[in-house]
This record gives structure tokens, C-alpha cells and sequence, in this order.
């Protein structure tokens, strides 16, 4: 990507209004994945919720307290075993498109504030799809600006990160 790619317009409306502009194109009708991901979401939200630990305790301590009953046979841990299989089975599904539909707009995000940023590096956008060696390359420049900045004078550190006139 060079720099073409991104143009460098500063004014917030440009970005907002195709933001907005993209966000009011979406289908009328959901189709599976739209269903899928608005299921996701909601239950995401509803599972990470203190009341849902609660209730997941609630039910250890129901099944627990049962064990006398059913003199702790097999039935008896089989319906924990098999119940709790399930439901991690399907929340690693829920919980994994919640995650990538979260990393994907955070990527997006720092491809924006990269892309307004004037004097900012181009070629940072769109990093996720490296290769592990581009980043690890990525990732030692980092570290040389790092021990070049503290090698630096403790008044050129400070104005490093300072905003406006000193």
C-alpha cells in the first residue's frame, strides 16, 4: 500500500459521514449470517453478565445437592458432564464471532486514526495480515526507536509525547 491508498483528509465530517453513509446501506432483511451475528451478540452480552454466573452457580449447587439423592451414580455426573460440554461447545462459536467482529472493528478503527494522522506511516494500516516474520521485522523497529528514545536526553523524552508548544 502506498500512500495514495489513504488519502489524508482531516476533516472529521469525511470520515463520520461514510461511516454513516456505510452503516445505513445495511440489508433489510438479516439473512443467516445478520441472524447469527445479532444472536451472538445478544447472548454474548447475556452470558458475560453477573446474573448468568449466578445462575451457572445456582445450578452447580442444584446438582451437587442432588448427589445424595441419586446416590451419585453415573446418570448422576453424566448430566453435569454432558450438559456443560454443550453449552462450551456452542459459546466457542458465540464467544469466537463476538471476538471477531470486535477485533475487526478495532482494526478499522486504527486504520482510520492512522489513515487522518498526517506524517503517520501508511504501510501500518491493514498490519493484521502479515506474515508472524513482517510483524516480528515490525515489532523489532519498534523496539530500536524504543531504546533510541530512552537513550535520549530525559527533555527531548518528555517533549516526545508532548502536545502544543513547550
Amino acid at each position: 500500500m502506498n500512500r495514495q491508498d489513504f488519502p489524508h483528509d482531516h476533516s472529521p465530517a469525511s470520515s463520520l459521514g461514510t461511516a454513516t453513509e456505510i452503516a445505513q446501506q445495511k440489508p433489510k432483511s438479516p439473512g443467516v449470517r445478520g441472524a447469527f451475528q445479532k444472536f451472538a451478540q445478544l447472548t454474548s452480552s447475556a452470558v458475560g453478565s453477573p446474573w448468568a454466573f449466578f445462575l451457572a452457580v445456582l445450578v452447580v449447587i442444584a446438582w451437587a445437592t442432588t448427589g445424595p439423592i441419586f446416590h451419585y451414580s453415573d446418570t448422576w455426573q453424566l448430566v453435569i458432564n454432558t450438559g456443560t460440554t454443550i453449552v462450551t461447545f456452542l459459546m466457542v462459536f458465540l464467544i469466537q464471532n463476538t471476538q471477531n467482529r470486535d477485533a475487526k472493528a478495532i482494526h478499522l478503527k486504527l486504520d482510520e486514526l492512522i489513515r487522518a494522522k498526517h506524517g503517520a506511516r501508511n504501510t501500518l494500516v491493514d498490519l493484521e495480515n502479515c506474515t508472524d516474520e513482517e510483524l516480528q521485522q515490525i515489532e523489532e523497529e519498534f523496539k530500536r526507536l524504543r531504546h533510541r528514545a530512552q537513550r535520549q536526553p530525559q527533555q527531548k523524552q518528555e517533549r516526545v509525547g508532548a502536545i502544543g508548544p513547550k
